[in-house]
């Protein structure tokens, strides 16, 4: 598996690592057997697939778990990423839920421990109640150095952020305490970190991680229309607000998601090759991307998502399936928070 280096940084990801969401079973992704966990675990290892992201608030806690059990024996050949939800990046907090996670991933160290989400009142609303925490979130200042302990420690190895916009971004870096990685959203779809925020993170030396490379399906191919997903899976600003679970509260962009489906799905046809595999080889493509997430539940789609890691796309192409969701792009915005309106952002 190739891959490829954070800059600034000693540490070399592969292009193509494993989504832990789904392990551990749970109301988002449904149950997950801990023998499929296992199996995918050992041959993504051997396929050289071994960076694994995984968070505290994953299955609450039992992503984690599941990650940990499936790498007894192995630890030593897999790069683990956790994160740390940000009502939990109070400068008191910090350690404790360090090393539970620890204790559930079964290791002494983790590789990359990440602040999940930026620490603002719009963030914190989803992790808690608590008016004392929303009136007073932590200080980034707080958090990062920290987390900047246990990395002196050794507990961590490298740190970073997930879903930090421009600002935010700038923010944490004017800390000093040394970023290596920003896990961002992208995908055919939804690009809106393309304008800015890639070049944001290259100018400040941090990688990215892009996740949901797949849009949690839908650009998989599998499902015929909008009505079959899944409600949980519906809530981004690509549906219209009215749906079930949905918070963004906008009209959504419902036509034209579905026009730039029907226009990739020709074009996949053309290429003579499955839409998923289109989809993950272009966001894969994209220099700056890092690594790329992708989830596995079974040994049969993390064949496949390796099978479309070693596509290797014409320019020509890319720049068309660029071309055919530019009219998406251009509607959705360069925000990172698909879930909220831009008015309401946790990200900016």
């Amino acid at each position: 598996m190739q891959t490829r280096a954070c800059p600034a940084s000693d540490l070399a990801l592969p292009i193509l690592g494993v989504g832990c969401f789904s392990f551990g079973g749970g109301a988002y992704w449904g149950e997950q057997s801990q023998r499929d966990v296992d199996a995918v675990v050992a041959t993504a290892l051997d396929l050289g697939v071994n960076f694994f992201d995984t968070a505290e608030t994953y299955n609450d806690g039992a992503s984690e778990s599941a990650l940990g059990e499936a790498l007894r024996g192995r630890r030593d050949a897999a790069l683990v990423c956790t994160k740390i939800q940000p009502d939990h990046c109070y400068r008191e907090e910090v350690r404790r839920h360090c090393e539970a996670s620890l204790a559930r991933l079964k290791t002494d160290r983790i590789d990359v421990y990440m602040i999940h989400w930026p620490l603002n009142p719009s963030s914190l609303r989803h992790y808690t109640t608590d008016e004392r925490r929303l009136g007073r979130p932590p200080l980034i200042e707080e958090a990062l150095h920290e987390l900047d302990e246990l990395r002196r420690e050794g507990k961590v190895r490298h740190l970073g952020v997930s879903n930090f916009g421009v600002a935010q971004l700038a923010e944490a870096v004017a800390t000093g305490v040394p970023l290596v990685l920003n896990e961002l959203p992208y995908n055919l779809l939804s690009r809106g970190i393309e304008p800015d925020l890639l070049p944001a993170c290259q100018r400040h030396g941090v990688g990215v991680l892009g996740y949901t490379p797949l849009a949690q399906g839908l650009l998989a191919g599998k499902f015929a229309g909008f009505d079959e997903l899944p409600p949980m899976r519906t809530r981004t600003r690509h549906f219209r607000g009215d749906r079930p679970g949905s918070r963004h509260g906008g009209p959504g962009f419902e036509a034209d998601t579905f026009s730039a489906l029907e226009n990739l799905r020709r074009a996949a046809g053309q290429a003579g090759l499955p839409l998923g595999d289109l989809a993950l080889a272009w966001t894969i493509a994209h220099p700056a991307i890092t690594c790329t997430l992708v989830g596995a539940r079974n040994l049969a789609q993390l064949k496949a998502n390796v099978r479309a890691a070693n596509i290797v796309l014409a320019p020509e192409l890319r720049a068309e399936l660029s071309r055919l969701t530019d009219t998406l792009l251009e509607k959705l915005g360069t925000g990172v928070d698909y879930h909220q309106s831009p008015a309401d952002s946790r990200s900016w």
